[in-house]
């Protein structure tokens, strides 16, 4: 699943071709949207948070999407072959005079006022990547860890109503690179403070890196200590990597840790 860094990179390029541009195309092939005309709006502004993205319109007006597991927002110049927008899997299209913008693969869209989007993003924690994370985010999102009480540490961090914008990339490369069993129970972390400070700084280099790719994860894997490398040998003692689980059924995610390295 596309993780925040993604989300903000993905935005970031979205303002860039969309921000202070009249739309002059707009599909939203998605049954309960598919009759909102958006044709002769002006983008304002394409924001993430978490792993949500908010494009807002001069009408007061939101397009909410969420990447889920497969999902990507592609950006094609009008008129080429490649903003036809013709694929099965095409859900959304935002095109101006100059680049066209597809979402495809999504796993959430919603079209809400602006002033309502605390109903769709407003049970999440701080956003990790937001620039007052470290002076007011941080604040709150600890208050929400020590709530967790005696949960596993990498399930906590997955829990997007903790701290959102993390995923299962930096949930095991911070693990591992403060050197911490994924299992420990979050209240028995010696600095959550420090562990969601190295997460962010990963997160962090990941947007400023210009990787051409749609869910990003590919970029990453090339520097990964180890997330994706089961049985591959750690990078800093040799051990085979090794793959466990966090969170329960259905919604078990992969964890990749190094057993010497974090060693309960």
């Amino acid at each position: 699943m596309p993780e925040g860094d993604i989300l903000r990179r993905t935005a970031t390029r979205m303002d860039l071709a969309l921000a202070g541009r009249v739309l002059v195309r707009a599909e939203l092939r998605w049954p309960s949207a598919a009759t909102v005309d958006l044709v002769g709006r002006t983008v304002l502004e394409n924001v993430s948070y978490g792993k949500h993205l908010l494009t807002r319109f001069d009408d007061g007006r939101t397009l909410h999407t969420h990447l889920r597991m497969e999902g990507s927002w592609r950006i094609a110049r009008t008129g080429t072959r490649d903003a036809r927008a013709s694929g099965t899997w095409v859900r959304a299209v935002l095109g101006n005079e100059l680049w066209t913008t597809v979402g495809e693969r999504l796993g959430m869209l919603d079209v809400v006022p602006t002033s309502e989007e605390h109903t769709l993003v407003g049970h999440l924690g701080p956003d990790i990547l937001a620039p007052d994370f470290p002076t007011v985010g941080l604040v709150e999102g600890l208050r929400r860890w020590g709530e967790r009480g005696s949960e596993p540490v990498c399930d906590v961090m997955l829990d997007q109503r903790v701290v959102a914008g993390m995923g299962t990339i930096y949930m095991a490369e911070p693990l591992f690179a403060v050197g911490l069993w994924p299992w420990t129970p979050a209240d028995e972390v010696p600095d959550p403070e420090r562990l969601l400070a190295v997460a962010r700084a990963m997160m962090l280099r990941s947007v400023e890196a210009r990787i051409p790719t749609a869910t990003g994860e590919q970029g990453f894997r090339a520097t990964s200590r180890v997330h994706g490398r089961a049985g591959q040998p750690c990078r800093r003692c040799g051990t085979p990597i090794e793959k466990g689980q966090a969170r329960k059924p259905p919604m078990e995610r992969p964890v990749f840790y190094c057993p010497r390295c974090q060693h309960p």
